[in-house]
């Protein structure tokens, strides 16, 4: 079976540039996660990258599937120099090793936590996965494999992250849309909820 994380680097690559920078991290028990940083314009991309290298498995499943099942890597976008951003390297490998370590599939409309601050002084404790597709395409694999998604993922304050919980991913976004609220703002307030 080929090494797929060439072909998602490739993929990042192709779709945002050259980084300017990368950092590793390893967890016990876990293969290790490492997080590119793209720049464009006055927008800085981090991306995982080794998140894919494994599927996803279904926490209930008996036994885990080690070709099929889906495969993704998570996009982080802000705007640059607002906040010491670079500090989200870490919580990003976390969430990207979650399906190893805790069993988590990662899919569009799920919240993640991460028990703190994305980075020093941040509003925001989760992030909400959008929808892929945008910002870079899936990766197609050889068959039985499934592509390798890029899951944009879209930072949430406390408050934000609650209100999804009753009311739903979808009017979480049509509340941002209906406030033009700038998701890529790394300082910005909470969008209002009442």
């Amino acid at each position: 079976m080929a090494d797929v994380l060439p072909l998602v680097e490739a993929r990042l690559r192709t779709a945002l540039g050259e980084p300017d920078a990368r950092a590793a991290v390893t967890f016990l028990g876990a293969d290790r996660i490492e997080v590119l940083r793209f720049r464009e314009g006055d927008v800085v991309r981090y991306a995982t990258l080794g998140m894919s290298a494994h599927p996803m498995t279904d926490p209930a499943a008996m036994v885990a599937d080690p070709v099929r099942g889906p495969r993704a890597e998570l996009v982080l976008s802000v705007r640059a120099g607002v906040a010491d951003t670079d500090k989200v390297l870490r919580p990003l490998a976390v969430l990207a090793a979650s399906p190893q370590v805790e069993g988590v599939v990662v899919v569009p409309g799920a919240a993640l936590d991460v028990g703190g601050p994305l980075w020093p002084g941040a509003p925001f404790t989760s992030v909400l996965v959008a929808e892929p597709g945008g910002l870079v395409a899936d990766l197609e694999l050889d068959a039985p494999l499934e592509p390798v998604r890029f899951l944009p993922l879209l930072p949430m304050t406390p408050n934000e992250a609650a209100w999804k919980r009753v009311h739903g991913a979808q009017a979480l976004r049509e509340r941002w849309l209906t406030h033009g609220t700038d998701l890529r703002d790394p300082a910005r307030r909470s969008v209002p909820l009442d």
